[in-house]
């Protein structure tokens, strides 16, 4: 008796140069089958040879889904390749691909283990189509993250300048050449805010969801922005417990019995760009705000740790922006003391 044939995955682990592809599929008994597998190159020809392969190994009767962890940058290119092409596409968080690894009988984990896990992931469970983004939210990661370079080198530069003023014998030249790198800094960083401004005014939508975020105590145009990028406009993001864990916010505790006890930490396994744009805001709306204000005084009373009372503050920020920018309101400083959100902020 021939078995019915439900859905067929392919599951792809994405790096800088090669594509991992496991070929699964699910029948009616369900009962999973991974039944094929190769490595590409992660370029136009190496994408061109992995679809044509594809086609050759599957049931033309049944679509197939393409599902691929959403490795930084490395995966952009493939995804939109498909997408243009017709394919069915489902992208994951890589807390969620890792997290289920570890519910499996893996001892070692390579790119092969980890394509087929992929795989097998997207034959259980129901994922959500794929759409490419926004071109404003790629453009904008680009200018917000070149300017966090432009950022840190001139932080770096101005280190330098401290140390070599405060030497016996300074060198004058070296001092001028470090001096005109910082004015070219300061200029390269004016002309990337003003293309930011200019982008953001000219899509009204866009336009619209940054006046609401600022609405936060706190949080300005840049930190809007950088936010919608590094997420694109919140593409993946189901929940507030998603939002948190992609930006590394979430809190990893290891506790057994009574003889292991770790203490909670943030896991810090997520987009770093998205901890680093909330980490200023967080101290203005601790002092500006009387909402934070409390939370990060009843935090610190009780932990003693001044650190851990802010990052408290980021996360509740962060999950502020994505909770004004799904339900299309703003800031309503009464209805946060009234819900005494400040009780959930741990």
């Amino acid at each position: 008796m021939i078995k019915k044939l439900l859905k067929q995955v392919a599951g792809i682990d994405v790096a800088q140069k090669e594509l991992v592809i496991t070929l699964g599929r699910i029948y009616e008994d369900f009962n999973i089958e991974l039944f094929s597998y190769k490595v590409f190159k992660n370029s136009d020809s190496g994408i061109k040879s992995l679809v044509e392969w594809v086609n050759k190994q599957i049931d033309k009767e049944l679509p197939i889904r393409y599902v691929m962890e959403a490795t930084g940058v490395y995966h952009q290119k493939f995804a939109y390749h498909l997408v243009d092409n017709g394919c069915e596409v489902s992208i994951v968080l890589p807390n969620k691909i890792s997290n289920y690894i570890r519910t499996l009988e893996q001892k070692t984990v390579t790119d092969k283990s980890c394509s087929q896990a992929i795989a097998q992931f997207g034959l259980e469970r129901k994922l959500d189509r794929w759409t490419k983004p926004k071109s404003i939210y790629r453009e904008l990661q680009q200018l917000t993250r070149e300017r966090e370079q432009i950022v840190q080198e001139r932080s770096n530069i101005k280190n330098q300048i401290h140390a070599e003023s405060v030497e016996a014998m300074p060198n004058e030249r070296s001092l001028d050449r470090m001096k005109k790198r910082i004015v070219l800094l300061n200029l390269q960083e004016k002309e990337i805010k003003k293309e930011i401004n200019e982008i953001t005014k000219a899509d009204l939508q866009v336009s619209n969801i940054i006046k609401r975020v600022t609405s936060i105590p706190g949080v300005g145009e840049l930190t809007a922005v950088t936010v919608l990028a590094e997420t694109n406009g919140f593409e993946l993001i189901r929940n507030k417990s998603q939002l948190t864990s992609y930006a590394g916010l979430d809190v990893k505790e290891k506790q057994s019995g009574t003889s292991v006890k770790g203490k909670p930490r943030i896991s810090k396994k997520g987009n770093r760009f998205l901890r680093k744009s909330l980490h200023l805001p967080a101290l203005s709306a601790v002092k500006w705000d009387e909402n934070f204000k409390s939370v990060y005084a009843r935090l610190v009373s009780k932990h003693g740790i001044k650190m851990k009372a802010l990052v408290a503050v980021q996360r509740k920020l962060l999950e502020l922006i994505y909770i004004l920018f799904k339900n299309e309101t703003v800031y309503d400083k009464e209805y946060i003391t009234k819900n005494s959100v400040q009780t959930q902020m741990v």
